[in-house]
């Protein structure tokens, strides 16, 4: 599949522009996007509401998308990536199933604006919607937080790529950031190549980490901004984290 943003409109059959709208609401949980000369413009203006407010511990505001939705009824606990024990559907979400690979090869060709307080990242996580089955790993493809910038002078940026086992007992933790000499304001292309066997990543073709044995059901792509009002350094609440996409795809 590839998926590029040379059109008017988002392409909604395949992106959802709300950021885990089942422990909140679709009204609360919009993305901030443009199409941009052929990209997509991901990013988080300095009014942008805080996601989940008083749940969810760091206070964070985020613009994402993603492409497959799905929860249970109101007042259950069955979401995607529930972020602790006990939380319930706030609204029931419709089954969306717009990219749901299980194996292949994803890859993003992007760029990144961040101070910090911010980061920017793709990650694919399971779909979730077998109620026997913790199928709620991810492999992350790409996840850069601002603080982890070099200077100016020297570019660099410690770049998280791995599998997060969250609570799958079939799953090894195998997450790392090796720092890595790019700029991050310039497009590279990170990628995830996976089978039942071994993940590869990777960042413009040159191999970066290897994982054995990731999750092989059927997993969402999540791409998204983030900023963390508690990581402010005081005279920062007028910066504006920016993820620029050129592409999407296998």
């Amino acid at each position: 599949m590839d998926l590029r943003f040379d059109g008017p409109d988002l392409d909604t059959s395949t992106w959802l522009p709300h950021y885990l709208p089942a422990w909140s609401s679709r009204a609360a949980t919009v993305a901030a996007y443009r199409l941009d000369d052929g990209a997509l413009v991901l990013e988080v203006p300095v009014d942008h509401p805080v996601w989940c407010p008083g749940d969810h511990d760091p206070p964070l505001r985020v613009s994402g998308l993603q492409t497959g939705s799905f929860s249970g009824p109101v007042g259950s606990t069955r979401g995607q990536q529930r972020f602790r024990e006990g939380q319930t559907v706030r609204e029931e979400q419709p089954r969306f199933e717009g990219w749901l690979p299980s194996g292949g090869r994803v890859a993003i060709t992007c760029a990144m604006w961040l101070s910090p307080r911010s980061m920017a990242a793709l990650w694919l996580s399971g779909f979730e919607d077998d109620p026997a089955q913790e199928q709620c790993g991810e492999l992350c493809v790409v996840e850069v937080f601002g603080r982890s910038l070099g200077p100016d002078d020297a570019p660099s940026a410690e770049v998280g790529v791995g599998v997060k086992a969250f609570r799958d007992p079939a799953l090894t933790q195998d997450f790392d950031a090796p720092r890595l000499p790019i700029d991050v304001t310039t497009p590279h292309t990170y990628a995830v190549e996976w089978d039942a066997a071994e993940a590869v990543f990777s960042v413009d073709d040159v191999v970066v980490r290897r994982c054995a044995r990731p999750p092989t059901y059927p997993l969402q792509l999540m791409l998204a901004v983030f900023d963390f009002p508690r990581w402010s350094q005081g005279d920062d609440d007028h910066l504006v984290p920016r993820l620029r996409v050129s592409r999407v795809g296998d």
